[in-house]
């Protein structure tokens, strides 16, 4: 569904690298949490500072995303649902308190489970992508991992969890989803140090891979 005005611009226009900010992306079911706790661990055992987060984040926007729209409990607009990740985004780059710059500046690391990638991917199925972009413009990561998982694979993990399927645990949504994955990665910030893994290998071997990668 195509609508026919202009959507806000919510993000910051910066196209910088936030340093020390490691994210990782992929399907639902790919792995990314797994992996992302993972590294985290690795890294407290060697006494780096570091602080694992995720999107859609603890925020009063990122909680009202999780229990109400994505569990739907509630419905709202595709685009006002985008609008929601923005606003949550925003909050999470830019708070003056918490925000992943302010980390940043004070060298801590870190690792988010999710992205504006995941806006793009996802909210770009039912939505003009280039509008999604637009209301994304934040700046990129030092690290991206993206962990490539087959549809079907993701599908079988995610129906092992036993808990109800969330607004984009479909088929046909999650097909599309890495697509746009791919469209993104297309015309990726060039000085972002990003990797693609191979989501169906052994935990382990996966996360030897992302350590190795981050080298830290």
């Amino acid at each position: 569904m195509h609508y026919n005005y202009k959507p806000y611009y919510m993000a910051k226009e910066n196209s910088n690298i936030i340093k020390n900010f490691i994210v990782f992306e992929g399907l639902d079911g790919a792995g990314t949490t797994t992996q992302s706790k993972l590294l985290y661990k690795n890294l407290l055992s060697r006494k780096i500072d570091c602080i694992l987060e995720a999107e859609p984040t603890p925020s009063p926007i990122g909680h009202l995303i999780r229990t109400e729209y994505l569990s739907k409990k509630s419905y709202t607009t595709s685009w006002a649902l985008a609008l929601l990740y923005a606003a949550d985004r925003e909050n999470h780059i830019n708070n003056k308190e918490n925000g992943v710059r302010v980390l940043s500046d004070n060298g801590k690391i870190i690792i988010s489970d999710r992205y504006y990638y995941s806006s793009l991917a996802y909210q770009g199925v039912t939505l003009p992508f280039d509008e999604i972009k637009a209301i994304n413009n934040f700046a990129d990561p030092e690290y991206l991992i993206y962990i490539d998982t087959p549809v079907d694979e993701c599908l079988k993990r995610i129906n092992k969890r036993n808990e109800a399927k969330e607004l984009f645990e479909k088929y046909d949504y999650l097909l599309k989803t890495k697509e746009n994955f791919e469209r993104t990665f297309v015309n990726l910030n060039k000085n972002v140090k990003f990797i693609r893994l191979d989501g169906t290998l052994p935990i382990d071997t996966l996360e030897k891979q992302i350590t190795e990668f981050i080298n830290l």
